[in-house]
């Protein structure tokens, strides 16, 4: 029987990893008519008491929307999250500032990642071309022939033949390490000096503890504390901070102390007995930012996702990036007739520079988030490039509006930033050069009375006199 693709034999594609950039990648090539299996190290997350792994909540913006779209999933998953349209900045005094994310209307969605994958899953099982295997451990497998030995827990092992061997296996990849002994093949990692700890705010009578249609930030230079709201009314609390501060808390009092000194306003919201139970349930977990090139080796194997790009999360393009791989590994798919020898080096040509400039901008935005947004300077470029992106809409674009609200490459983000970047500034210092050229002109044309000035400033001094010897 004819698949739809009207191919008579269906290639078989091996998703090793059943996260979320696995399970949405079985969707694509499921829909192209390949034979899919999913190999998975974990039980099904879906019928789990208790579901291991990260639980920071994601940030789902317009590039991750996409890529659902394309496998009919973005509706669904747009209803289970919670807007945000802005930055909420909460100063050391309590004060609230909002920072808009973009034009009104634009803003990125509060997911809950467990649930996300539960429903990847369930959708890529409504395929009839797709078989999920869970409790798969990948011991090895041959970049020549496509043969991949999985073992189980009961010690059995399973050996698969697959035409595309695709690693979605996360920043650990089992399927990378295959990589790291050919030639040729780049790869570095770096973990940041920051630990990240999660606390939860609970709700107060039922409703959200704070605004909910904010991403929450407490940037204290070094460290910060961000909220991101849960369907479920309560926030999740990620503190980031570097693993040498952790470690100086060693007591309840001194988390509270600390909690005193930083985030005061939040000491009553998630609760006194909370906060020092919860502080020290588990260390501080670390952040790892990896690179590598190619993502490919001949046409049998490609890696996505984290096994391909792992970043910190301080763009919230993680998941983004890696749910763009499906969809910009389907493009060339489709115009290259699904040909794996020469789509999967295209995929490396073209991807390889857009996950390094997003690496790189995630460690970027760290240092914004917990220190930038703190300076009068930051805010008065955030208000002048979202103007002049008001009024020159097509030439000028803040480049979180790039990264978060369009498609455009993220390398070309980062290139057209620094060449706004210099326009801008240059036009502020000809316009400042300016100010002072015709103030002193007229100035020179109009002197003013220097009897007049001599009073004011004797006075002046008259007072810096007397507060100094007060």
């Amino acid at each position: 029987m004819e698949e739809p693709t009207g191919r008579l034999t269906p290639k078989k594609v091996a998703v090793v990893g059943g996260g979320l950039v696995g399970a949405l990648n079985a969707c694509y090539f499921a829909k192209r008519g390949f034979d899919v299996e999913v190999f998975e190290t974990r039980e099904d997350i879906r019928q789990a008491k208790v579901v291991k792994g990260r639980s920071i909540n994601l940030a789902l913006s317009h590039r991750g929307r996409q890529a659902l779209k394309h496998v009919g999933m973005e509706d669904k998953i747009v209803s289970q999250g919670i807007p945000m349209h802005a930055r909420m900045i909460h100063s050391p005094s309590g004060k609230q500032s909002p920072i808009p994310y973009g034009k009104k209307g634009q803003f990125i969605l509060s997911v809950d990642r467990a649930n996300l994958n539960k429903e990847l899953l369930t959708e890529a099982e409504t395929y009839p071309n797709m078989k999920m295997n869970f409790d798969h451990k990948l011991k090895d497998w041959s970049p020549e022939t496509g043969l991949m030995t999985f073992t189980r827990l009961d010690g059995s092992h399973d050996q698969i033949q697959a035409d595309l061997i695709v690693g979605c296996d996360g920043a650990f990849s089992a399927i990378r390490k295959q990589f790291l002994r050919r030639s040729r093949f780049n790869y570095s990692q770096t973990y940041i000096p920051h630990g990240y700890m999660e606390l939860t705010m609970p709700p107060v009578n039922g409703e959200f503890a704070m605004k909910p249609n904010y991403l929450h930030i407490w940037p204290r230079n070094t460290f910060m504390m961000i909220a991101l709201p849960n369907l479920d009314k309560t926030f999740t609390c990620t503190l980031f901070m570097p693993f040498d501060e952790f470690e100086k808390i060693t007591t309840g009092d001194e988390v509270m102390e600390f909690f005193q000194e930083y985030f005061a306003d939040t000491i009553p919201l998630i609760g006194v007995d909370a906060l020092k139970r919860d502080y020290f349930r588990l260390p501080g977990l670390a952040m790892v930012s990896i690179k590598c090139s190619p993502y490919h080796i001949g046409d049998k194997c490609v890696l996505m996702g984290d096994a391909a790009h792992a970043v910190v999360p301080f763009y919230g393009q993680g998941m983004n990036a890696g749910f763009e791989d499906c969809i910009v590994f389907d493009e060339i798919m489709e115009q290259l007739n699904e040909d794996f020898s020469a789509v999967l080096p295209e995929y490396s040509r073209v991807r390889v520079p857009d996950d390094h400039a997003i690496a790189d901008l995630a460690m970027y935005n760290y240092i914004e988030m917990r220190a930038h947004v703190n300076s009068k300077w930051f805010l008065f470029r955030k208000h002048l490039d979202n103007f002049l992106h008001f009024l020159l809409p097509n030439t000028i674009v803040p480049l979180y509006t790039m990264v978060t609200f369009t498609r455009t490459r993220y390398h070309k983000a980062v290139d057209r930033w620094q060449w706004q970047d210099k326009v801008i500034n240059r036009g502020l210092l000809f316009g400042a050069t300016g100010a002072v050229l015709g103030g002193s002109y007229l100035l020179i044309k109009n002197p003013p009375d220097i009897n007049k000035l001599i009073i004011p400033t004797e006075k002046m001094w008259a007072r810096l006199m007397s507060l100094w010897t007060s």
